[in-house]
């Protein structure tokens, strides 16, 4: 696979921040593990450029990035007070009717990365979930994390036992086409991939203050694999 231009990455660039769309499978941060990740891709396009919060490796769409010490402190201190809007999308096992269904549940997160509801341990979380589009077997929902906790969606819709489309870690199931499409056909000695190989989670918007006072909202176009299972999944609804 060809490396990934951080140029080819951006959304919304101003002299203060750039709002780029991650892709799957890349770190926010450094991780050893990778050849790359998005501060590494941002500082060689930009020397000073600072990740403003994270998205999981897996998780696509919209995400924050400084220009400078400045503009780096303001837009922590958006996250801080819960002034940053962020829109989701995620494709969930099951069908669901959820209408500003309010979840707040503390989450506790360990050393090991394992991360769990806790009304004992965890701190506090809350998410506003929607549903967008009810298909055969899958809901497209919506959600409005007002908490910005590791795997806060994930475990959050798990929660409401709609976990998260090839979320394995908390109850999801992996998407093949042939549980929804009549007729599917594999060719022989061959065995069937799952549609979208990772978590069916996408950073759809994000709302921040720029600094010289206005508000700008950001949307992040699917990306082609999410693209592909909301087609999917609208073409064999019955």
């Amino acid at each position: 696979m060809s490396k990934i231009q951080f140029k080819d990455l951006i959304l919304y660039e101003d002299e203060d921040y750039i709002i780029i769309n991650k892709p799957s499978h890349v770190a926010t941060l450094e991780d050893r593990n990778d050849p790359y990740s998005i501060i590494e891709m941002a500082r060689e396009y930009l020397a000073d450029a600072q990740v403003g919060h994270r998205l999981d490796k897996e998780t696509t769409g919209a995400l924050a990035l400084a220009k400078h010490p400045d503009a780096y402190r303001a837009l922590a201190l958006q996250f801080e007070h819960r002034r940053v809007k962020k829109v989701y999308h995620a494709v969930c096992d099951g069908i669901h009717n959820f209408q500003n269904v309010e979840i707040d549940l503390p989450i506790y997160s360990n050393s090991r990365g394992t991360v769990r509801i806790s009304h004992r341990e965890g701190k506090p979380a809350q998410t506003l979930v929607n549903t967008l589009e009810a298909y055969k077997l899958h809901t497209l929902v919506q959600c409005q994390p007002v908490t910005g906790r590791t795997h806060q969606i994930r475990v959050h819709l798990a929660s409401l036992k709609a976990p998260i489309a090839g979320d394995e870690q908390y109850g999801g199931a992996p998407f093949y086409l042939s549980s929804i499409k009549r007729r599917y056909n594999l060719k022989k000695d061959t065995e069937e991939l799952p549609l979208i190989r990772r978590v069916a989670l996408h950073a759809q918007a994000l709302e921040i203050e720029l600094l010289k006072g206005e508000r700008v909202c950001i949307e992040a176009p699917y990306p082609k694999d999410f693209a592909v299972l909301v087609k999917q999944l609208a073409k064999n609804r019955y």
